[in-house]
């Protein structure tokens, strides 16, 4: 009778070999923790690389408006030659006369058209050869005002914008293009407008940001036509400031009196 027996030894060391050949070797565990990384990282590539295309093409983008288009609000310097004539200006027409004789004379000033915003900011410096003061200027078709900022005075004034003598932004803009490029060299007549002191404005903050921006800090009134105000004569208001400027083709003479 023959005893066949196993060696026990030998049987665990079988059954070890197969448990452990059911479990990744740690090598396979390493290389896909690799590859993971590396495609996280590429995708983080990618993107920053995307994102600096983008912003390459929106700099390009800007550059190249800003070379091609013209830049809204390029500040034009410029005069315009004035006939020293007594003419005077009503709200909506003007009453001319033609005299015989006249002086020649220029004034000159600083222009910025914003036609988007439909506003003109006008800057008149210290008169040469006139009595006058110098002043800033808005024009505002959107809230239809005109506001005077006295250089001299540190006082600012707001009336209704006056259509019938300030020309609308673009064809006042068309205007100091053609004078710049010297195909229209205007020679115009100097009109009159005469306003008086009303009221004081206290909350400038409603009139529109360009008016805000110009009066913010100012004491700030709230200008009349004189010949609007009735039974007022002219030695009703003896202390007059004038500033002269020009928002068309005619030179306007605007008259700040005080009551």
């Amino acid at each position: 009778m023959v005893k066949v027996s196993f060696n026990s030894a030998l049987a665990q060391k079988d059954a070890k070999k197969d448990a452990e050949s059911l479990i990744p070797e740690d090598k396979d565990a390493e290389a896909a923790l690799l590859v993971r990384q590396q495609s996280r990282a590429w995708c983080w590539c990618m993107c920053l690389g995307l994102a600096l295309m983008l912003s390459g093409v929106v700099v390009g983008g800007v550059y190249l408006f800003r070379y091609y288009v013209p830049e809204e609000g390029q500040v034009y310097v410029c005069g315009l030659n004035y006939r020293e004539e007594d003419f005077m200006v009503q709200e909506e027409e003007v009453e001319v006369e033609l005299p015989n004789g006249y002086h020649l004379r220029q004034v000159e000033e600083r222009v910025r058209v914003l036609e988007w915003e439909q506003v003109e900011l006008i800057s008149v410096p210290v008169p040469e050869f006139e009595d006058g003061d110098p002043a800033d200027i808005v024009h505002d078709f959107n809230r239809r005002l005109t506001a005077y900022l006295d250089l001299t005075l540190k006082k600012c004034y707001v009336i209704p914008l006056n259509t019938s003598i300030v020309m609308p932004p673009r064809d006042f803009l068309e205007l100091l293009i053609n004078v710049k490029a010297g195909t229209y060299l205007p020679q115009s007549y100097l009109i009159h407008e005469e306003m008086v002191v009303t009221e004081r404005l206290e909350h400038v903050d409603q009139l529109g940001f360009f008016i805000y921006n110009l009066c913010r800090g100012k004491e700030t009134y709230k200008l009349q036509r004189r010949d609007r105000i009735l039974g007022m004569q002219k030695r009703e208001a003896p202390n007059c400031h004038k500033i002269r400027h020009f928002g068309s083709g005619v030179v306007v003479e605007t008259l700040i009196c005080e009551p």
